[in-house]
């Protein structure tokens, strides 16, 4: 595999400080043209001047801030002449994915990836996509972006289908299985959900995340998000997408084929692999993680999901059928919602029943075709709609 440039958004996060790691140890393979923060002054500083980085982004902050950090550390390197280039403000992501980066790999959190997206895929860079909300809201408008094989996933579930595809033709796959740890609360029925706390949600039992992608995982509303963005990369209908809990998460998901085979891609439960496949694909790196240990005995599970202590699922499944802004409307009113609850405003159940009560309104006052779902202004307009019509609901 030749070198190749790498612009990193969301640098100071898990999947950006993570990718840097992989990075750091394939030097010969990658460089960093470009990375992206929110505010991490420090951090980023030490990301810059550690990777040689010629253009550094935040979204908040002064310029003068950022020189300083960087200057600051660099000095401490004897560095002193390393000078990126520096933008700050609201568009810094939008600049770092539009640099024409071999690879841009967008691991920002939230809805406000999608113009990162859009321009990566402009630019005629591979993305190597982690931030899965914008997919899911962008739909037929990312996807008319891309050109085949622009995208590659880097969410576990979706780079395992991405590797388990490999095993056969498109034509050939009946059903794509995703599987779920359950979270927190698996087994749990929606009566004895009633009372936990945002503590306990934050509590995912294999790995660690932020704030809304670990209470995602407890109310099952990112396996939701996971099952659109699995129809939307691998244009699979939703009938024939399933999930099935599985807490060791040693399988990350399943495909299988109309001959009865199926073909799953395991490994231990953490990020390296999905991420470095996102940077190398469709080749492999030597040594990203350790494999199972098959000398050590263990046993793996598998149950249904439970559709009624955890809808999220059933109605991301609704969204996506319904397409247009819908799925826009679900993960905005449900960031509203997860805000709510950890501020101690609404309960755990509450989370997901206000999501419903959102779409529903969506649906009812036929606001779904009020907004181009073919424009960046028609999706963005649709997730500030529901995010104002959460808060009414749950009187904010």
């Amino acid at each position: 595999m030749t070198t190749r440039s790498v612009s990193l958004l969301g640098s100071t996060g898990s999947i950006g400080t993570q990718a840097l790691d992989v990075i750091a140890r394939n030097r010969d393979r990658f460089t960093v043209t470009a990375i992206s923060a929110g505010s991490n002054l420090e951090l980023v500083a030490r990301q810059a001047v550690d990777f040689d980085v010629p253009l550094v982004a935040l979204a908040s902050g002064a310029p003068e801030d950022v020189r300083s950090a960087i200057d600051a550390y660099a000095a401490g390197l004897g560095r002193s002449a390393y000078s990126p280039e520096i933008v700050v403000g609201d568009d810094a992501a939008v600049t770092a994915a539009g640099v024409g980066a071999d690879v841009v790999l967008n691991g920002i959190t939230g809805s406000i990836g999608l113009r990162p997206t859009l321009a990566a895929l402009a630019a005629g860079s591979t993305l190597a996509l982690a931030n899965k909300e914008s997919l899911i809201i962008g739909g037929d408008l990312v996807r008319r972006a891309a050109k085949p094989e622009q995208i590659v996933p880097v969410d576990s579930e979706h780079s395992a289908i991405a590797q388990s595809l490999r095993g056969g033709r498109a034509e050939e796959v009946r059903r794509l299985v995703v599987t779920a740890s359950g979270g927190p609360f698996r087994g749990r029925t929606r009566a004895e959900l009633s009372d936990v706390t945002p503590e306990q949600a934050l509590a995912h039992p294999n790995f660690s995340m932020g704030r809304v992608i670990t209470t995602n995982s407890a109310t099952l509303v990112n396996k939701g998000l996971e099952v659109i963005e699995a129809h939307l990369l691998f244009d699979i209908p939703f009938d024939r997408i399933d999930v099935v809990v599985h807490p060791q998460q040693q399988i990350h998901s399943m495909v299988e084929f109309r001959d009865g085979s199926t073909i799953a891609q395991l490994g231990p439960p953490r990020m390296l692999v999905p991420i470095a496949l996102g940077l190398s694909w469709p080749e492999r790196l030597d040594s990203v993680d350790q494999p199972c240990d098959w000398s050590l005995p263990q046993s793996w599970d598998f149950a249904p999901l439970d559709d009624d202590a955890f809808p999220a699922v059933r109605l991301a499944r609704r969204v996506g059928e319904a397409g247009r802004t819908f799925p826009a409307v679900y993960n905005a009113a449900n960031e509203v919602a997860v805000d709510a609850f950890h501020e101690g405003r609404i309960g755990f159940v509450d989370i997901v029943d206000s999501v419903e009560r959102v779409v529903d309104a969506h649906a009812s006052a036929h606001t779904g075709s009020d907004f181009d779902a073919s424009s960046v202004e028609g999706v963005l307009g649709a997730d500030a709609w529901a995010r104002g019509r959460a808060r009414t609901e749950l009187g904010l």
